[in-house]
């Protein structure tokens, strides 16, 4: 191997998914850290302990990196700490929603928090996929990975939502026309 090697499973197998696990995570903790950077005084003030939240999700996000490869390292209780906050943020959004026909969204924008916030829940959407497609060639896969990985695209959709009211952006509303609610 070259003295000038970043990583040293950059080049296992190409059919081995574990590598492609860690390079992922390691983008989407490096894009919490960016989210971090990009708080302003009005999310602060609005939330005092988000900033601390973030540095801790993105600490989560660095200990599931090595779990196919080494061990599991995240826990229970820091599964069901995600799933409060996440669900406080789902609180707070629940009453400010819009009803339609059709299975609702929002489109993925708004202030600068909010666009990246989607970005990174876009991104855990792929990690999960990862996932599954490492299980399917066979592999073992703790089931709190699963939990993990679904909640942080949850948690990361819930907080654009709370960045877009924070900053009083209102939310583009989509009804999809291939998913209606019956």
């Amino acid at each position: 191997m070259s003295k000038y090697l970043a990583y040293t499973f950059l080049y296992d197998d190409a059919t081995d998914l574990k590598c492609d696990f860690e390079i992922l995570s390691d983008e989407i903790s490096s894009m919490i850290g960016l989210l971090r950077s990009l708080l302003d005084e009005k999310d602060i003030a609005a939330d005092p302990s988000l900033e601390e939240n973030l540095c801790i999700i993105n600490e989560l996000m660095y200990h599931i990196n090595p779990s196919l490869r080494t061990q599991v390292m995240v826990t229970e209780n820091e599964l069901d700490w995600l799933f409060q906050i996440t669900q406080a943020l789902k609180t707070a959004q629940k009453e400010a929603e819009p009803k339609s026909g059709g299975l609702t969204f929002f489109v993925p924008q708004g202030c600068t928090q909010a666009a990246y916030s989607h970005v990174i829940r876009s991104k855990c959407k792929t990690l999960v996929r990862l996932l599954s497609r490492y299980k399917q060639q066979g592999n073992a896969v703790d089931d709190i990975l699963f939990d993990f990985t679904n909640l942080y695209s949850g948690y990361f959709h819930n907080l654009a939502l709370w960045f877009n009211k924070t900053h009083g952006v209102k939310e583009r509303i989509f009804t999809s026309r291939a998913y209606k609610l019956s």
